[in-house]
């Protein structure tokens, strides 16, 4: 059944994972570096483009999700093992949770903080709480955290599937690159 039509996601659902993909590998590196260099200009431009794409990120999945919900996605092949369906199943929802609630998450501890979210310049995001650091610092510290768990599951997903590319030689990959 290798190559079958059936065993490949649709153009839509690929397009999706590869956006997602650069976004993804785009945004938590300049949340890393923005948290860790000093404050200026640098540190403001990461901050306004990782919540920008956070708030992106948002959206993509959310549309992602919907899209999904109308077009499941392509079953494994028969040749895979249960144990890794199970892992592959848990990683993916783990992945569309964070990209869900960690913006959210983001944006009311930057409500608190308080601090604008301007869209790429486009608009702004209106505070959804009232200020308050003490909760603003709690809250981006369960963000981080969570950012650590993510970059882990991304980690994850990806070594997987270059396991199943170069090691197995199987076409797990292929379901996603067509």
């Amino acid at each position: 059944m290798t190559g079958e039509k059936g065993f490949v996601y649709t153009p839509v659902a690929r397009l999706f994972h590869w956006v997602t993909a650069v976004l993804v590998l785009a945004m938590v590196p300049a949340g890393i570096t923005m948290v860790n260099i000093g404050p200026g200009k640098l540190q403001n431009t990461l901050f306004d483009f990782h919540r920008s794409t956070g708030v992106l990120l948002f959206v993509i999945t959310f549309a992602r999700l919907l899209w999904r919900l109308k077009h499941p996605p392509a079953p494994l092949e028969d040749t895979i093992p249960a144990w890794q369906r199970k892992a592959a199943h848990a990683t993916h929802w783990l992945l569309y949770a964070v990209l869900l609630f960690s913006p959210l998450l983001g944006w009311v501890a930057t409500s608190a903080y308080p601090a604008p979210i301007p869209v790429y310049g486009l608009f702004t995001l209106p505070p959804i709480i009232p200020p308050d650091r003490a909760l603003s610092t709690l809250l981006f510290n369960i963000h981080q955290v969570i950012g650590i768990v993510f970059s882990l599951a991304v980690v994850v997903h990806i070594a997987a599937a270059l396991h199943h590319r170069l090691i197995l030689k199987d076409n797990v990959l292929a379901r996603m690159t067509g």
